[in-house]
């Protein structure tokens, strides 16, 4: 997913704000059920734990590109490894584990999603 950096994402000297490159890859994550028609209402993935390495900054009007790959997938959660590229400068990385809710319970990840993933494997 590529996206470009707006005001809203950067402190007074245009430079992102930490947090978001966690905003980033979240909204990298969704894109990729949204491109299936897939909305989560009443389920989806909560993040379990997640290890950030910030390398270098972005900038205001910069463009960023997130890359995701699955890294193992189980019955009732996946671990992604989240890239963040400037260029082709890589600017961040983020191993984040997901669990999958269903009914506020975690529940095995319904073949359908697991299809999706697999095509990030």
């Amino acid at each position: 997913m590529k996206r470009r950096i707006y005001y809203d994402s950067t402190d007074t000297a245009g430079i992102v704000y930490h947090t978001e490159y966690i905003k980033f890859c979240e909204q990298a994550r969704s894109e990729i059920f949204f491109k299936h028609n897939i909305f989560f209402e009443k389920e989806g993935f909560v993040v379990t734990s997640l290890n950030a390495k910030y390398i270098k900054s972005a900038k205001l009007g910069e463009i960023i590109e997130i890359k995701t790959k699955v890294i193992q997938i189980k019955k009732a959660s996946v671990k992604l490894l989240q890239e963040i590229f400037k260029k082709d400068e890589k600017i961040f990385t983020l191993e984040v584990n997901l669990a999958y809710m269903k009914e506020n319970k975690i529940s095995k990840i319904p073949p359908q999603h697991i299809k999706i993933l697999n095509e990030y494997a």
